[in-house]
């Protein structure tokens, strides 16, 4: 089991992708996460980050987070590994300017604990002509 967690099928390249856009994993965040594109809007980074937690591919989220406010222990962000990601939902995103973004989400899990929801209103940079999530704002459930 990853570190971060997994997702409730595993979502291996022929099956859907975490992120729910509904398309097959290996047309969907599989290119970003290998490096073969970057997002082109704020939620597309999102999706494909929120896949990559689920799946637990820990460097695409390093390479996607700020370097200026991301954690010099990257373990100390990761999500207990005994969750299992079962959705996101994106309820709404926009552009602030050609180089900032937000996006407001709720993604669900599985814990051993019990059910449970994290909704976030994320910040997004463009740095160095690509996508950077920048920091996030934990919204009250």
């Amino acid at each position: 089991m990853s570190p971060l967690g997994r997702t409730a099928t595993g979502s291996p390249l022929t099956e859907e992708c975490p992120c729910g856009s509904g398309r097959r994993y290996a047309m969907c965040c599989h290119r970003l996460h290998r490096g073969g594109a970057l997002a082109e809007t704020p939620e597309e980074l999102m999706r494909s980050r929120y896949a990559a937690y689920a799946l637990g591919d820990w460097d695409y989220i390093f390479r996607t987070w700020h370097p200026g406010t991301r954690p010099d222990d990257l373990g100390v962000a990761a999500p207990d590994s005994r969750l299992t990601w079962t959705g996101l939902e994106i309820e709404g995103s926009g552009l602030d300017d050609d180089t900032h973004g937000w996006v407001a989400f709720r993604a669900s899990y599985k814990a051993p604990s019990g059910d449970g929801v994290l909704a976030e209103h994320s910040r997004f940079e463009v740095r160095a002509g690509r996508w950077l999530y920048v920091d996030g704002e934990i919204a009250s459930q």
